[in-house]
């Protein structure tokens, strides 16, 4: 049997769970996302903005997102998520009950809260705040009017991000399905590089089609590699008396290289959907080629490739980075940064091992910003130099990054605990003595800042130049003509 774990949800696909030994809530979630891939493809198809109202548009996306969510968690998410969405929306507090670790309804109530606690600022940004009391990014997100019932629903429940996300602001949704999205990212791209692309809808097909294969891929990697490596075993006992401290660090770094595919699997899954329903386009390639990373949640190059911990948080997870930067990061006039990862924490649930997990992530954080300000500038006079820095960062940020986050994977603190103390909790010291020893430095100031910065003031002398000229000849033009 797959599982004797009981499922809120619906049963019909027991059968499949028993077959693949797959748990009957992980199976459910899967089949019901590639339901919603082929008909998010039969939504912009046949109930594109140019055959159909916003009404019909809203009205479906709401009820299939609906749909979606009784088949996997049950009656009893329809009624939770409900009371959820009616109590926040009262109360405008955040409500965190859920951190159960599998595919039940608290995932999508943690995209829920995501939601609507972004379009509660958006619309205090829109409504109650002058606009120089704005950041540009607030700006751009601020709602200027209450939204609809329908609108409301349709933001929170659609069909594409119900079950797995992500998150979006509300202006770039409700744009999407008045199909206003292309018009606005192409007249914004076509500022910027003087009208040089077409006026025709791009098609999503070739970017869904590769996310697909990324999707399966990492299906692959995942139910194969992690068989063989798992972080549990980085706290066995003989693993931990027998094992040389560097087969422990390789060790380490395998099992999470082979844990993140799932997340992969998932995240690039829920992008596919949106951008096969027509949601996520964002203007153009230099190459010309159209871009579908609106709600991109992560880069997976740009991950494995890391050379800080900055770099790989911010293309980890990107929209709930953006969510926890533009409600907390933004607005918190003290220690923003601790207030980020705590809210990060409480988000994510009630395991003491996420607690574990962004605490140690406040120091990292410190401490590779200080290294960073102290250290970058000495290598950055060759090429070599600098490759060397990358070389050094990248195994850095990799161990830091897998040291971290073994409490969010054992999520108990015991566990947690063990393997710290089998490490000799040397990471967390050493960013200590990094935070105390070196001095606090100011962000250095790049060569080609410094240049663009030049450039600019260059400009604007040139530019004084030129209109003081063109007043000297528009006072004597008008003396000519008095004479």
């Amino acid at each position: 049997m797959a599982s004797a774990k009981t499922s809120t949800g619906s049963t019909l696909l027991q059968p499949l769970s028993d077959i693949t030994n797959i748990p009957i809530d992980q199976v459910n979630f899967v089949v019901c996302q590639l339901f919603a891939l082929f008909t998010a493809i039969w939504f912009r198809l046949y109930l594109h903005p140019s055959k159909t109202s916003t009404f019909v548009r809203h009205v479906v996306a709401t009820l299939l997102g609906f749909y979606l969510a009784l088949f996997c968690f049950g009656w009893y998410c329809f009624i939770v998520a409900l009371g959820y969405l009616s109590l926040c929306q009262i109360s405008r507090v955040y409500i965190f009950d859920y951190g159960l670790y599998s595919a039940d309804f608290s995932g999508p109530m943690m995209i829920i809260t995501q939601k609507i606690t972004s379009l509660a600022f958006e619309i205090h940004d829109g409504i109650s705040k002058k606009e120089e009391q704005l950041t540009p990014s607030q700006r751009s997100l601020a709602v200027r009017r209450v939204p609809s019932l329908l609108e409301y629903f349709s933001y929170n429940c659609n069909f594409m991000g119900i079950l797995a996300g992500p998150t979006c602001s509300y202006k770039d949704y409700i744009a999407f399905i008045e199909g206003s999205s292309f018009h606005l990212k192409h007249a914004e791209t076509n500022g910027n590089e003087n009208g040089k692309y077409k006026q025709a809808e791009p098609s999503p097909k070739a970017d869904v089609i590769h996310k697909l294969s990324v999707c399966a891929v990492s299906l692959l990697v995942y139910l194969t590699v992690s068989k063989y490596f798992s972080v549990e075993h980085t706290i066995d006992d003989h693993f931990i008396s027998s094992t040389p401290c560097y087969i422990q660090v390789i060790y380490l770094y395998i099992a999470m290289l082979a844990t993140r595919p799932k997340y992969y699997f998932a995240w690039t899954l829920a992008d596919a959907i949106n951008n096969a329903a027509g949601f996520g386009f964002n203007g153009y390639k230099k190459d010309g080629t159209p871009r579908w990373d609106l709600v991109s949640n992560l880069r997976i190059a740009d991950i494995e490739l890391s050379t800080s911990f900055k770099l790989f948080l911010d293309n980890w997870n990107i929209q709930t980075s953006l969510w926890l930067k533009r409600v907390c990061y933004e607005r918190c006039s003290y220690n923003p940064t601790a207030a980020t990862f705590l809210l990060s924490a409480i988000w994510h649930g009630v395991y003491p091992g996420y607690y574990l997990t962004f605490l140690t992530g406040i120091f990292m954080t410190m401490a590779a910003r200080t290294i960073r300000n102290n250290v970058r500038h000495y290598f950055l006079g060759s090429t070599t130099h600098k490759l060397i820095y990358d070389i050094l960062t990248w195994a850095a940020t990799q161990i830091a990054i897998c040291y971290t986050v073994v409490p969010f994977v054992l999520l108990s603190v015991a566990p947690s605990l063990k393997f710290y103390r089998s490490w000799y909790f040397c990471l967390h010291i050493a960013c200590l003595l990094v935070i105390v020893v070196l001095p606090v430095k100011p962000k250095q100031v790049s060569r080609k800042d410094l240049g663009n910065s030049r450039q600019a003031v260059h400009l604007q002398k040139q530019q004084a130049v030129s209109n003081s000229h063109a007043s000297t000849n528009n006072n004597c033009n008008q003396k000519r003509k008095e004479t």
